[in-house]
Formats: structure tokens, C-alpha cells, sequence
């Protein structure tokens, strides 16, 4: 004689799994009845007051650094050398937004930089102005 396999007893290889699942509802509920607390029906889950920590308020974010520049240089992975009104260079790359749309930036293009407070090195290319356009206010 052959042992039935997993497959042969309940139909899935995760039957085991199943037993083990049903063994822990089985312990669960004979615990809530010796202890006479009602017993829940679906997953166990503390109540919402023990979930929430104490938390301290988070620090609102700076809000970023709105420029104008022409770029100057184009690098690898929609990165570019954009020269500020100021003269000063940064390494900008392209926002999510202007990648999702495929918009394509060029050699001496004119575009508006966000720009971190804290590294004012970088920046993220957010818009970029057709040929002739007014800037934006």
C-alpha cells in the first residue's frame, strides 16, 4: 500500500496549511469561552486606541525654490547643466511629470527649476517654455 499524498486528501498541496489554520481557530475559540469574552468573528485585531502611538507633529517641509535657466548642457539620464538668471550652474533632471508626457528638453531650452533650500546644487526641471513664450509668474 501507498501514503496518500497531500494532493490526494485535500485536493491542494497547501493542506497542511490549512489544517494549522484550523487548528488555531479551534485553540482561540476554546480559550475565549474558559475565559467568558465573546468571541470575534474574522481576524483577531487590536482595537484602534492600541494602534496609535503618540506621535510628535512632523515639521511642515520647506517649500522649494521656484528659478528660471536656459540649459547648457545635456548629460545622460534627462540630466542637464542649466545656467540660472544669476549666472551660477546646477545639474538639474527632468520631473516625473515631463518624462510621463515624453516632453523633450534641448540645448539652450528655457525652463523653471525647483530647487531644494538645503543643496542648492540641484534641481528638478518642472516646465519647459515653448519657443517664444512669456515666463510664468
Amino acid at each position: 500500500m501507498h501514503s496518500a499524498s497531500p494532493l490526494a486528501i485535500g485536493g491542494r498541496a497547501s493542506c497542511g496549511i490549512a489544517i494549522r489554520r484550523n487548528l488555531a481557530l479551534l485553540i482561540y475559540c476554546i480559550n475565549a469561552i474558559t475565559e467568558s469574552r465573546p468571541i470575534i468573528a474574522g481576524r483577531r485585531r487590536s482595537s484602534p486606541s492600541q494602534n496609535r502611538t503618540a506621535r510628535a507633529p512632523e515639521p511642515a517641509k520647506e517649500a522649494p525654490l521656484e528659478v528660471f535657466g536656459t540649459v547648457r548642457q545635456i548629460y545622460p539620464s534627462t540630466t542637464f547643466a542649466v545656467e540660472l538668471e544669476n549666472g551660477h550652474t546646477v545639474l538639474a533632471h527632468l520631473a516625473g511629470r515631463l518624462r510621463r508626457h515624453r516632453i523633450k528638453i534641448l540645448l539652450g531650452d528655457r525652463v523653471d527649476l525647483e530647487m531644494s533650500p538645503y543643496d542648492l546644487t540641484k534641481g528638478r526641471i518642472v516646465y519647459r517654455y515653448r519657443a517664444g513664450e512669456a515666463r510664468r509668474s
